[in-house]
């Protein structure tokens, strides 16, 4: 039996996403993204099409390293300007009944206490359908301009992403009890002090002592996105992701990379099909293939290289500026998006820069599936029967003609092959995505933290202990 097929739309708050240049065809709508009618109708349009959710990227600082300015990310709004993400999560929520709300914030950038605060309030205002997309950060501007120098080393970003999110699992999960609030009018009681906890959370990065300030939103923790495909960033997914994103170019890397994510989400004690993972695709689709192909040529003519080679040069750290169209991409170490390297430069084929470029003009990283409904139909359940892949997060070449074609063609195609769902389930993001309960099942790491005293029980023991293995160690030293 083939495999079913689900679909998230990969959005950002900025001009022309992963298509530097296409901001300029005529019918492209990415110049709107500051209105919120732009959304709106995004959003319904998806809505129709049973899109499991809108996935919204989002980047602190621009691409600096092309040709060592941001002069090109400049000239073709390659993600700048750009907005804040999280805004739009309301007024998305009131435009629709059903659609998964995913919003990316970085671990690097804000403080753990004030972010859980904007996140359970945007759980609490779209009734549970909120996802926060778990990011690391790789650009330099970025920590430059908030005052951090530059970017810390790839392998420690994980690491305080991994106190960032023990600390917001101990607010969303342990703080506040079930039943804490009870809005009792008679009794004159709303909230029952003595079940509300201080997480008294002393780490490594973070100190935070006191009690999340939000009640319970309908998930608690919304439902955790990443898209980590370094060595550290699986292990992270694998740890806590429930949808994982990955922007394998070829079959034969996103099989390796689902492969390797189930395995070690089943060696951390998690159901490994209780992960899902999107592989991102931009798809062009039209009545016909002839139809299909000839607006992919259109769309081409409007894809800029400068714009293209400003991302690949910002998601990898190597200045592409420096080199000519027919070199080819080497291996270099950086402290940007590792995976980005070892994907062009150790992968299954050998890239010159212009191809890069050419590459990178449509879709970004992922690949383009060009063709009639049932043509890319084919190519989506090839992809999926072969690599074990749930689903595909689509980029757009042109908004919102790109997601208006997808679901005017393609869903019905694959509705008509029982491959894709005809209606969302009822209940939260959660429940929609995995048909089982509102909040965390009880193998994710965060269901630890639920009985919050007695974690702070056992962390008071193990400072004790350490205290007191270091005076032993300092007798000895003394002889």
């Amino acid at each position: 039996m083939s495999r079913p097929i689900r679909f998230n739309a990969f959005e950002m708050n900025c001009v022309g996403h992963q298509s530097p240049g296409l901001w300029a065809h005529p019918r492209d709508r990415s110049w709107q993204y500051k209105d919120l009618e732009y959304w709106t109708d995004l959003a319904k349009l998806l809505e129709k099409g049973i899109f499991d959710g809108i996935f919204i990227a989002d980047v602190i600082g621009y691409y600096d390293v092309y040709k060592g300015s941001n002069y090109h990310a400049l000239h073709q709004a390659a993600q700048i300007p750009v907005n804040d993400p999280l805004q739009l999560a309301a007024p998305i929520a009131m435009a629709t009944t059903h659609l998964g709300i995913g919003i990316t914030a970085s671990t690097s950038f804000e403080h753990p206490y004030t972010f859980a605060r904007r996140l359970s309030t945007a759980d609490h205002h779209t009734k549970g359908r909120v996802g926060w997309n778990i990011v690391t950060s790789y650009l330099e501007s970025g920590a430059r301009n908030i005052g951090q120098g530059g970017l810390r080393d790839h392998g420690n970003r994980y690491e305080v992403a991994a106190e960032y999110v023990e600390v917001l699992y101990k607010l969303f999960e342990g703080s506040w009890e079930d039943g804490a609030v009870v809005r009792d009018r008679d009794r004159r009681v709303f909230t029952h002090p003595e079940k509300v906890h201080e997480i008294g959370h002393r780490g490594r990065f973070f100190d935070v002592p006191g009690y999340h300030l939000c009640e319970p939103s309908p998930q608690r923790t919304p439902v955790l996105y990443q898209a980590g495909a370094s060595g550290p960033g699986k292990a992270f997914a694998a740890q806590h992701a429930e949808c994982v994103f990955v922007s394998a170019p070829t079959q034969a890397v996103l099989g390796q990379y689902v492969a390797d994510v189930r395995r070690q989400a089943a060696e951390a004690g998690r159901d490994p099909h209780g992960l899902l993972i999107y592989n991102l695709v931009t798809v062009i689709v039209d009545e016909t293939d002839s139809k299909a192909q000839a607006k992919f040529d259109e769309y081409r003519r409007y894809a800029s290289y400068d714009g293209a080679l400003a991302f690949m040069s910002g998601w990898t750290g190597i200045d592409f500026g420096q080199y000519a169209p027919t070199d080819l991409v080497r291996r270099v170490e950086t402290n940007a998006i590792v995976s980005a390297v070892e994907h062009l430069a150790g992968g299954d084929r050998s890239w010159s820069i212009g191809e890069l470029a050419a590459w990178g003009g449509i879709g970004g990283m992922g690949p383009v599936f060009v063709g009639s409904a049932a043509t890319v139909a084919d190519i989506l359940q090839q992809w999926a029967e072969a690599t074990g892949v749930d689903g595909f997060n689509l980029a757009y070449a042109v908004a919102h003609e790109t997601f208006e074609d997808v679901v005017h063609h393609l869903v019905p195609e694959l509705q008509r092959r029982g491959v894709y769902p005809t209606a969302y389930r009822a209940g939260t993001l959660r429940e929609k995505l995995f048909g089982a309960g509102a909040t965390l099942p009880d193998d994710h790491p965060a269901a630890r933290y639920r009985d919050i005293e007695r974690v702070k029980r056992d962390a008071s023991r193990q400072a004790d202990a350490t205290a007191a293995a270091d005076v032993a160690r300092q007798a000895v030293s003394r002889g």
